[in-house]
């Protein structure tokens, strides 16, 4: 399926490159802004990351409220909850320093600056809120890409899914880029942010709704961290490596905007909305049974893949020996990276299949962007083959 029509929307400003973070007094300079709202979590207070970000705004000699009580893998009720405490703060400027959640906790926050409505509201009818304030997003991992992407996820426990709210209002007006807020990053996060990074890329890269200009950044962000994830991760040191990540989560984010991810994160939601699995875990779980599903239908693409991406001497020639080339280098990584590849260590029930299918099967949003239907049938197969 070839897309006729297609789009690119991104930040108005991308800040990058050593020290960084120094422009966000000229940001909030340009913003025009009088009172700054900055999202992070305790776990960064405690590391000191947020401290970095704390010092440029004390430079902008702006007034600024911290909230920082945000849980990790949130429900749209704790997400309401901090979003309720910054509207009464009288803030009309948005920094989010932190991973996935605080970045899209912070998105909607920007656009929720009303009583009319709630997060709640917006799981059904994402499309009725604009943006109302600022926002500035800083990430500290290499991975969600949420700094650039119209997505906001949130828990729903009486659905037992994590849910994507989209809408474009929900991209950063500002992004920095500064590789020092990822360099001890703990290992095991840095894996398993780095390889939602990847699926990210090499889902929109073989998504229905693919095109040029996804393909552009899905292609660099794929050959990026196919070549530099590992290191980035088994060394503190390896700050290029780090950088490289950095810029690939933001390729694939921008990716994520044009095109969108596909069965890989359609089955993981209800692993992380049931289970409480972390997003990148859960979806490197099913990267490999679900990219070994798609071979048939994506074999041309994951071909083109591996000639995008692989630098190295051996020669192969036919499309069926480069994809299956690139799924088991793909796989490699996972293994290296010691992430699980099986529910078992997470409490999940064979039992639960059932639900698990009903669930995986209702996110039709990212399901029709799969190259190969996904029939009940299959999602039963690739969820037992992790169980």
């Amino acid at each position: 399926m070839t897309l006729e029509k297609y789009s690119l929307k991104m930040p108005k400003a991308v800040y990058s490159g050593v020290n960084s973070l120094e422009q966000i007094p000229e940001v909030l300079k340009q913003a025009h802004a009088g009172k700054v709202a900055a999202f992070t979590d305790q776990s960064l207070r405690k590391l000191g990351l947020f401290d970095l970000v704390e010092q440029q705004i004390r430079a902008s000699g702006i007034a600024y409220e911290i909230f920082d009580n945000l849980p990790a893998e949130p429900t749209y009720m704790a997400v309401q909850k901090v979003i309720d405490q910054f509207k009464a703060s009288s803030c009309d400027f948005v920094i989010a320093c932190g991973g996935g959640s605080v970045m899209d906790a912070a998105k909607l926050a920007s656009i929720l600056v009303t009583d009319e409505y709630g997060v709640k509201e917006l799981l059904d009818n994402p499309g009725r809120a604009g943006k109302c304030v600022p926002l500035l997003t800083i990430p500290t991992t290499a991975g969600t890409g949420a700094e650039v992407t119209p997505n906001a996820i949130v828990g729903v426990p009486e659905r037992q899914l994590k849910i994507g709210i989209v809408n474009d209002s929900l991209i950063s007006d500002y992004v920095i880029l500064d590789a020092r807020m990822i360099r001890n990053l703990p290992r095991k996060i840095a894996a398993a942010t780095g390889v939602d990074a990847l699926c990210h890329a090499i889902e929109c890269y073989t998504s229905n709704k693919s095109n040029p200009f996804s393909d552009t950044f899905a292609l660099d962000a794929l050959d990026i961290i196919m070549n530099h994830l590992t290191e980035a991760c088994d060394s503190a040191d390896a700050m290029e490596a780090k950088r490289q990540m950095q810029i690939a989560a933001f390729y694939a984010g921008i990716a994520i905007t044009s095109s969108g991810t596909t069965a890989v994160h359609a089955l993981s939601y209800p692993l992380g909305g049931r289970y409480h699995i972390a997003h990148g875990v859960s979806n490197a779980i099913l990267l490999i049974p679900v990219m070994r599903f798609n071979e048939p239908s994506c074999r041309s693409r994951f071909a083109a893949a591996w000639d995008r991406v692989y630098h190295g001497t051996e020669t192969l020639k036919s499309e069926a020996e480069k994809s299956a080339a690139l799924i088991q280098w793909m796989d490699e990584i996972v293994r290296h990276l010691e992430i699980p590849t099986s529910l078992k260590e997470f409490g999940v029930d064979p039992a639960d299949l059932d639900s698990l299918v009903e669930a995986g099967m209702s996110v039709t949003r990212l399901l029709v962007n799969n190259m190969r239907e996904v029939k009940p049938e299959d999602a039963r197969a690739i969820y037992s083959e992790v169980l």
